[in-house]
């Protein structure tokens, strides 16, 4: 599982950083959070192909957020992109996707499932889960999570001991079944053991609210809007972002592991003032820098 920062300004980009969005690669998908302006190229130069999208969840639909998609869905269609885009967005998503259908011109070449979503689990895949829930900005916004499901994985000690070969009986271990061996009766509480699967929380434009902290809860990567420092709060107030510490005080709450602050104010020349913000009340915190790599 890697997380990749293609942007990491609020509303209007820098030289240094690029509009909002975030690459989640997890065993072939590549789920992006948003799709700010000048997504694609940052791709590029990140080394990710734009046909290794198949997912793109949408928080809300200011311009900072979306106004890549375009973008993407052409390159795709150019690319003969043999998949189906899943564009996962707020009430409203399917009107402003066919509004942008006859805004730019271009054919729809791709095949493309335009889904609204409302808060909780929206998509319950194989190895992982999707969830969303609503958050409190000056428009609709979601915040999403993504949750790695357990793992039961074969206790090679105790099987080695027992002689099972390599094959079919491990895999029923696996499926959490039991199984018999040389006469004995074997369990997958005794030949297995369970790896708790990660999570992924990323909040969105908001000011604190409860939501973010359920959603974020036992996160071990906590990604969270920071667009102002604590001394410019009644901006945020005014413009319902979060500062630095508010973010870092969530982050407290949901027993977050790690925070990674993003959607900075272009005021900030550097992030230094924001990072001790939020260390304030919370230590392992780092800002997020354009094209800034996680992995899990």
């Amino acid at each position: 599982m890697e997380v990749v920062f293609l942007g990491t300004s609020s509303m209007v980009p820098t030289k240094e950083r690029n509009h909002t969005s975030i690459f989640l690669s997890y065993k072939g998908e590549g789920i992006l959070l948003d799709c700010g302006e000048g997504t694609q190229r940052q791709m590029k130069i990140a080394g990710i192909r734009p046909t290794q999208v198949s997912k793109i969840l949408i928080s809300h639909w200011h311009g900072d957020h979306v106004l890549g998609i375009p973008g993407i869905i052409q390159t795709l269609g150019a690319n003969e992109y043999s998949g189906t885009l899943e564009i996962y967005g707020p009430e409203g998503t399917k009107k402003h996707i066919d509004a942008m259908f006859e805004a730019f011109v271009f054919e729809q070449r791709i095949k493309l499932v335009v889904k609204e979503i409302k808060p909780g689990k929206f998509l319950d895949a194989k190895d992982y889960y999707l969830e969303c829930a609503e958050l409190k900005h000056s428009t609709m916004t979601l915040g999403f999570s993504f949750t790695e499901k357990d793992r039961r994985r074969i206790n090679v000690k105790y099987v080695k001991k027992q002689g099972i070969p390599e094959g079919p009986l491990l895999g029923k271990l696996q499926e959490n079944k039991s199984i018999t061996w040389k006469g004995k009766k074997i369990s997958p509480k005794e030949a297995t053991y369970i790896v708790k699967g990660k999570k992924i929380a990323y909040i969105a434009d908001t000011v604190p609210t409860r939501s973010a902290v359920e959603l974020a809860e036992d996160a071990d990567l906590m990604i969270c809007e920071s667009t102002f420092a604590s001394e410019h709060e009644k901006k945020g107030e005014e413009y319902m972002h979060m500062t630095a510490k508010q973010a870092g005080l969530l982050a407290n709450q949901a027993q977050a592991k790690k925070l990674v602050l993003t959607h900075f104010s272009q005021r900030y020349k550097n992030t230094s003032e924001i990072e001790e913000d939020a260390r304030t009340v919370f230590d392992n915190v780092v800002c997020a820098e354009d094209l800034m790599r996680f992995r899990l």
